[in-house]
């Protein structure tokens, strides 16, 4: 099932043994477009920081009450490593999460949801693949492409013959955690309407000039689907 992002901020996160917070943003890997980390922002009982969920320890989700069970204890995620979520995530710190939680190596289709207690049991396994060399701190993306969901918002929106809008959510599969399409507000260009585009038009992405590139033009857009929230 489809869902879009804003749609999912807010939602609980609860442990075997208790509520651990709140679902604050999504990281996902501008190179395959799939979710790679959920950004909790925990309660009191965690002096309010923010912390970092794979998808794969997610459980069925409640979508009625709006809560992401996990299969962690409220105890592993006090323990887990400290990392500034504003700050790029780096190789190391990747490595330390998966070892904490010995969660499943990351797979070019992404992480996978539901993990049992088996798997949760498997020892860390790294794709290599997935290894880039370590590049300067205040060099974007050292973060292996890791992108804030939240970021684009506002970005503009640029066909091939002049600008049509600007960004304004995603749609998720919840079955792979893969993001699928971006909603565009389109502004006055076709009445204010949101349409539906997929990941596959997009050509570029200038994170400089906040803007993103797609390889079909302004009639196309006006075209697509319209996006019903």
């Amino acid at each position: 099932m489809q869902h879009n992002i804003k749609s999912l901020l807010g939602y609980k996160i609860g442990a075997r043994d208790g509520e651990i917070g709140h679902v604050k943003d999504f990281y996902f890997e501008d190179t395959s477009w799939a979710i790679r980390y959920i950004v909790v922002k925990t309660g009191n009982w965690f002096m309010e920081k923010k912390i970092l969920l794979a998808p794969q320890a997610l459980l069925s989700p409640d979508w009625k009450n709006r809560i992401f069970p996990v299969d962690l204890s409220t105890e592993q995620v006090k323990n887990s490593p400290d990392i500034d979520t504003e700050k790029p995530v780096s190789m190391q710190q990747e490595l330390a999460l998966y070892g904490h939680y010995a969660w499943q190596r990351y797979g070019g289709s992404g992480f996978y949801a539901g993990a049992s207690e088996t798997v949760m049991d498997q020892p860390l396994i790294i794709d290599e693949r997935l290894v880039v060399p370590e590049r300067n701190l205040g060099e974007k993306n050292n973060d292996l492409h890791l992108q804030s969901t939240h970021l684009l918002c506002g970005y503009h929106i640029r066909a091939t013959d002049g600008e049509i809008g600007h960004f304004s959510d995603f749609m998720v599969n919840d079955m792979n955690w893969e993001i699928e399409y971006l909603v565009i507000d389109t502004h006055n260009w076709i009445g204010g309407k949101k349409v539906l585009l997929k990941i596959e038009h997009i050509k570029e992405i200038r994170w400089e000039e906040s803007l993103i590139i797609v390889d079909i033009n302004i009639e196309s857009i006006k075209s697509l689907m319209l996006f019903n929230s």
